[in-house]
């Protein structure tokens, strides 16, 4: 309810007061603005619940895309230090060309030399062997005696350990078919595929050119060196004698969670002592950076994601907001004429808009909170979600508001009383 303004003060007499003093200014009563913006708000049920859903769904988007996007980065960073942060790869270093130089060879013994450092949980060689022009083919009629043109590498026994290999069938082989140089193979299982064998238990044969090696495994699936899922994998003695292996290619070593940067550090003066720098490592990055970049590319997406749905949330409120504004044309004259001043009605109006978005980020927030935990539970993630998004997004909400509502405000209060009740 809003004071009428006062008249001019009145002497004792009767007559007007000649003191000079000025009228005195209304002031609307906060309680009295609250009371009358929300009548003006419940007035209309349906239109307060469409208006409300546009910053309900804004806020939800906001706060739901950001968890998720946390909850997510969150799970990539826990699957990086399961894998990829605990891969170290040892190579020989480039000549850069240098005439005269000879290249750098892996040691046969550098898996030993490693596995002595402290923090190595496993590591084996491996090599891409140059076989010529020789297919890879089944045994004639299974295969329709058609070679297949597949990569054929070879490793030692601590290979497989070291890459994270899971068997889908037989057995890997082992160090004693390492230094007997048995011809025996483990193939990927695109290999496998390719070769129409699925099945180990009655020793199917392959033939690497003229070559019959014995199957003893088909991988499943590799943490590291994914190029293995297409190959055919030997032992190194095995590859020695029929390929003339010189050294190996790279080392492949698995670390303890949080000493991939030591091993790094020490695995090329454990060894080429007298020269490690001829040595190249390749190292994952340190986890905390990778962790701040993750969480930082999916922030910026789905930030922009939930800007662009308040945006649309605050258009709605002031476009509904002025829609109000023009039906209630007759009584902002009205209530003008009764003494209310501009600021009046425009703090009516900016109430009104503020109610309206505090209340979408209230259910908003509500909204997105569930949203991040329903998704969490269904892909048994940890959910994480920041505490100052929870609490400041219904401020949020109420800040959209004010601002959606100021032009509309603004416009109400510039109606003059005459023409408002003229078009009354």
């Amino acid at each position: 309810m809003v004071t009428p303004t006062a008249g001019p003060p009145v002497d004792p007499t009767g007559g007007p007061s000649t003191s000079g003093h000025r009228a005195r200014r209304s002031r609307p009563a906060v309680r009295d603005v609250l009371d009358e913006a929300l009548a003006g708000v419940a007035a209309r049920p349906t239109r307060l619940i469409l208006t409300t859903l546009g910053t309900v769904l804004g806020v939800a988007a906001l706060v739901g895309t950001v968890g998720l996007g946390q909850t997510a980065a969150g799970q990539i960073s826990q699957k990086f230090d399961l894998a990829q942060a605990t891969r170290v790869v040892v190579e020989p270093e480039e000549n850069n060309g240098q005439e005269g130089e000879a290249a750098t060879e892996l040691p046969w013994d550098a898996p030993d030399r490693l596995g002595r450092l402290n923090g190595v949980d496993a590591v084996g060689t491996v090599s891409a062997l140059d076989v010529g022009d020789d297919l890879v083919s089944n045994v004639a009629g299974l295969n329709g005696g058609e070679g297949k043109a597949l990569t054929v590498m070879s490793g030692s026994a601590g290979l497989f350990d070291a890459i994270r290999a899971v068997l889908k069938t037989g057995r890997f082989f082992d160090a004693g078919h390492d230094q007997r140089g048995d011809k025996v193979v483990v193939l990927g299982k695109h290999a496998a595929e390719r070769l129409g064998i699925n099945r180990v238990d009655s020793a199917p044969a392959i033939f690497i050119g003229d070559e019959a090696y014995t199957v003893i495994g088909i991988l499943d699936s590799v943490a590291g060196r994914a190029e293995l899922n297409d190959s055919v994998i030997m032992p190194n003695g095995t590859a020695k004698a029929a390929y003339d292996l010189k050294s190996p290619d790279a080392i492949e070593i698995r670390t303890a969670v949080g000493a991939a940067q030591l091993i790094a550090g020490q695995a090329p003066k454990a060894i080429q002592p007298n020269d490690p720098s001829k040595l190249k490592v390749d190292a994952p990055p340190k986890q905390g950076a990778v962790r701040k970049g993750v969480e930082s590319d999916l922030n910026a997406l789905f930030l922009l994601l939930g800007a662009v749905a308040l945006l649309v949330g605050g258009l709605g409120i002031a476009n509904v907001t002025l829609l109000s504004v023009l039906e209630r044309i007759g009584e902002i004259g009205l209530r003008r004429a009764l003494g209310a001043a501009r600021r009046h009605i425009a703090a009516q109006f900016l109430v009104e808009s503020v109610i309206v978005g505090l209340l979408g980020g209230l259910l908003g927030t509500a909204v997105g909170v569930l949203l991040t935990v329903g998704v969490s539970f269904a892909k048994d993630w940890t959910p994480i979600l920041d505490n100052k998004l929870a609490f400041g997004s219904p401020l949020l909400g109420a800040v959209i508001g004010l601002i959606a509502g100021t032009y509309p405000a603004w416009k109400a209060s510039a109606i003059q009383p005459i023409t408002a009740l003229r078009g009354a």
